[in-house]
């Protein structure tokens, strides 16, 4: 199983801390000493579960815009965005933490802008954590027009990554980050996408197909 690049230190660090727990727990008085050993066990176990990092199959048809997250999604509307313009369709993926947490570019082209704001921790798959949480907005400059995605923080979120600068040019179904624990990535596509996706339809980061350019 690959471990995230982004979750490394992470993982490392808990390991140590759960091999000492699990130590202790061989050494205690049992049966308590046992319990905390598997404690231990399972702290280890959810952390590479949650890090891992699968290929995916990338379509190869040029015009269609890739899912950015793994999760469910929850919203769907159209909207005028100050970014993307009149008339384009915003797209809510709430990720838990049962989830792939590593996020993929969803189309082909350069980085206009990349801001981070602070802000609250409310649940992710509330809607006020799109403007209230702390987020990292991306603005993609593509053949469609203008795309921009957020990485949203949620209630267990901490942290989180992106790799992407200014001027940088990617690649759809390429990886730039991650959130780690349950957040959520909002998407905003402009009119010249004809969005296929419902709400309630599951996702995968890098595979799933949100769209095609008119």
């Amino acid at each position: 199983m690959r471990i995230s690049n982004y979750g490394t230190g992470s993982v490392v660090k808990t390991g140590i801390i759960c091999l000492a727990v699990f130590i202790t727990g061989i050494l205690l008085p049992q049966p308590g000493g046992a319990i905390l050993s598997v404690i231990a066990l399972f702290f280890l176990l959810f952390t590479l579960f949650f890090y891992r990092d699968p290929d995916r199959l990338v379509p190869d048809e040029p015009e269609q815009i890739i899912s950015p997250a793994d999760g469910v999604i929850v919203l769907k509307q159209t909207i005028d965005h100050p970014v993307t313009g009149p008339g384009s369709t915003l797209v809510s993926i709430f990720m838990s933490p049962f989830n792939v947490h590593v996020n993929r570019i969803p189309f082909d082209g350069q980085v206009r802008d990349v801001r981070y704001h602070q802000g609250k921790y409310l649940m992710a798959f509330d809607h006020r954590s799109m403007s209230d949480n702390e987020r990292m907005e991306t603005t993609l400059d593509t053949s469609a027009g203008a795309i921009w995605f957020c990485q949203v923080s949620g209630f267990l979120a901490r942290r989180i990554v992106c790799e992407l600068v200014t001027s940088q040019q990617v690649s759809a179904g390429g990886r730039f980050g991650m959130i780690k624990l349950g957040s959520r990535v909002d998407i905003s596509l402009p009119s010249t996408v004809k969005v296929t996706v419902q709400q309630g339809m599951k996702t995968k980061a890098g595979e799933t197909v949100l769209g095609e350019v008119r």
